[in-house]
C-alpha cells in the first residue's frame, strides 16, 4: 500500500474515534512520508503538534497502523518545515508539476497568470485589483504600484506600517503578485519575521545549510510584521547582512510593521536607518467613505446588494479596522441567509448589539479553563499544575488569553486562576498568544474552536 493511501486509511479510522475538533486540530495536516524496516516517519506541522503526538497520540497511531498491517519498530514525528504537504513522487504528474524558481520559495504554474505559491508565501487572492483605495491608504497604494512596476528602483526598501487589520499584508503581497504577473521568472519570497527568526534559530542550533542562500538568492524579499525582530540581536545582525546583500544588488525589499522604524523598541540603529532610507508610509484607519466602499464591494462579491442605510449604519458603528468590519458584514449576511430575510438595517441593528454584547453573563473562569483543558485533552490538574512541558504550556497560555479577552480579568487574577504566583507570567503568556494568533494558523484555529465551545 502506498504511503498516501495507507495514511488516508489510518486517518479515516482515527476520525471516527476522536472529536471533530481533535481531528481537525491535530490529525488533519499530517502525512506519512516514509516507511521502511526500521519504522515509519510522520510529518506534523509544528513542534507543538510533534509533542502532542509523541505524548498523547502515539499509542493510538500505532494501534491503527497495526490494524492496517503495519507494525513499525519505531514511529518518528518530524516537523514539516516547508509549510505545505509534500506529495509522494508516485502521485505527482508531469502535466501539472509547477516549475520552481527557488527551492521552497515560490512555484509558478504555467496555467496560472499569478502563480501558485506554497503555503506561507504569497496568497494569489491578494491583488491590487481587489484592494480598496481611500484617503487612508492611497499614498501606500501608489508607492506599492510604483515598486511593482520597477522593483529595485527608487522606493527600496518600501516600508509600510499601520495598526492591525488595515490591509498591510494584502498590500505587500499584492506587490509580489503583480511583479510575478508581469514577469513569472522573478524570484519572490514572502515571509513573516517570525519565520525568519525561527529558521535562523534552526540554522544556528542544527547547522542547517542553505539559510543565507534562501534569503539572498531572490529578486524580491517581502517581510511581514517586522516589529517582531526587535530585541533579537543575532537575528537582527543576520537580517542586516541579508538586507545589505539584496540592496547592494538592486533587489527589492518590502517590509511591513505595526509602527514606524523609529518607534520599534530595541531595534538596532543600523537597521533603523536602513529601514528609513527608502520610503516609509503609514496606512491609517479607513475613513467613512472607504468603509462604505469596502462593505459594498464585499457584499457584491457575496451576491448581495446592501441598501445605503444598512451600509452607512455598519460603517458608522464599526471604525476600528477592516477585519472587524468584514466580520460584522459576514455575520449579517449569514444570519439573513439562514433566516431567509433581507439583510436590512433593522437586522443589522439587532445583530450588531449581539456582536457587542454576545458574552453570556454566566461565563466563568472555571468554564474557560475547563473547556481549554478538554480541547487539548488535558486534565485540569495538568493545565493548572507546575509542569512546563510544551504540550501543557501553550494550552495554559491560551487559557490565560481567553480569561483576559472574554472576562477582562486582571493579570494577577488570571495568574491565580491558573495556579501561578507571578502575574508577569500572565502578561507574557497573553502577549505571546496575541502575536501567535496573527501568525500561526493552528493557534488561531484552536482559539476560535474553544471560543465556539464557550458560547455553544
Amino acid at each position: 500500500m502506498q504511503n498516501a493511501a495507507l495514511w488516508q486509511s489510518v486517518l479515516g479510522e482515527i476520525e471516527l474515534s476522536v472529536s471533530h475538533a481533535t481531528f481537525t486540530t491535530w490529525f488533519k495536516n499530517t502525512e506519512l512520508i516514509d516507511q521502511n524496516d526500521s519504522g515509519v516517519v510522520i510529518s506534523v506541522p509544528n513542534i507543538f503538534a510533534k509533542k502532542q503526538f509523541e505524548v498523547k497520540f502515539n499509542d493510538q497511531v500505532r494501534g491503527v497502523l497495526s490494524k492496517n498491517g503495519i507494525n513499525p519498530k519505531k514511529i518518528t514525528y518530524t516537523i514539516n518545515t516547508s509549510g505545505k504537504h509534500t506529495r509522494s513522487s508516485r502521485e505527482t504528474t508531469t502535466a501539472t508539476t509547477p516549475t520552481t524558481d527557488v527551492d521552497g520559495l515560490i512555484s509558478v504554474n504555467p496555467r496560472s497568470k499569478v502563480g501558485q505559491t506554497t503555503a506561507g508565501n504569497l496568497n494569489p487572492r491578494y491583488t491590487f485589483d481587489n484592494f480598496i483605495v481611500g484617503s487612508s491608504n492611497d499614498l501606500a497604494y501608489t508607492a506599492s504600484q510604483a515598486v511593482a512596476a520597477n522593483p529595485g528602483g527608487k522606493y527600496n526598501p518600501l516600508y509600510i506600517y499601520g495598526g492591525v487589520g488595515l490591509g498591510k499584508t494584502h498590500l505587500v503581497q499584492a506587490v509580489g503578485n503583480e511583479i510575478i504577473k508581469r514577469d513569472p521568472k522573478v524570484r519572490v519570497l514572502y515571509i513573516s519575521s517570525e519565520t525568519f527568526v525561527s529558521e535562523f534559530l534552526d540554522y544556528i542550533r542544527f547547522k542547517k545549510k542553505g539559510f543565507s542562500e534562501k534569503y539572498r538568492n531572490v529578486d524580491v524579499l517581502i517581510v511581514d510584521d517586522m516589529q517582531f525582530i526587535a530585541g533579537k540581536e543575532k537575528t537582527q545582525e543576520e537580517f542586516f547582512h541579508t538586507f545589505n546583500h539584496l540592496h547592494q544588488n538592486n533587489k527589492q525589499i518590502i517590509l511591513s510593521s505595526d509602527k514606524p522604524p523609529k518607534s520599534i523598541p530595541t531595534l538596532t540603529e543600523r537597521l533603523r536607518s536602513r529601514f528609513e532610507m527608502g520610503m516609509a508610509i503609514d496606512i491609517q484607519m479607513p475613513d467613512f467613505e472607504t468603509r462604505c466602499a469596502i462593505l459594498n464591494i464585499k457584499a457584491a462579491q457575496s451576491g448581495v446588494n446592501l441598501n445605503h442605510e444598512t451600509v452607512e449604519y455598519l460603517a458608522t458603528n464599526i471604525k476600528t479596522n477592516i477585519r472587524e468590519l468584514e466580520g460584522a458584514l459576514n455575520q449579517l449576511l449569514a444570519y439573513a441567509e439562514m433566516r431567509g430575510i433581507e439583510p436590512d438595517i433593522s437586522t443589522a441593528e439587532g445583530l450588531l448589539g449581539n456582536i457587542r454584547h454576545s458574552r453570556p453573563q454566566h461565563l466563568s473562569s472555571k468554564q474557560i479553563i475547563d473547556k481549554t483543558a478538554k480541547h487539548f485533552q488535558l486534565e485540569l490538574s495538568e493545565i493548572c499544575g507546575e509542569k512546563r512541558d510544551k504540550y501543557i504550556v501553550v494550552p495554559r497560555q491560551i487559557a490565560m488569553y481567553l480569561l483576559r479577552s472574554e472576562l477582562h480579568l486582571s493579570f494577577p487574577k488570571i495568574a491565580r486562576e491558573l495556579g501561578r504566583k507571578d502575574h508577569t507570567t500572565a502578561i507574557h503568556s497573553i502577549e505571546k498568544i496575541e502575536k501567535a494568533i496573527k501568525l500561526d494558523f493552528l493557534i488561531r484555529e484552536q482559539v476560535a474552536s474553544i471560543r465556539e465551545k464557550l458560547y455553544a
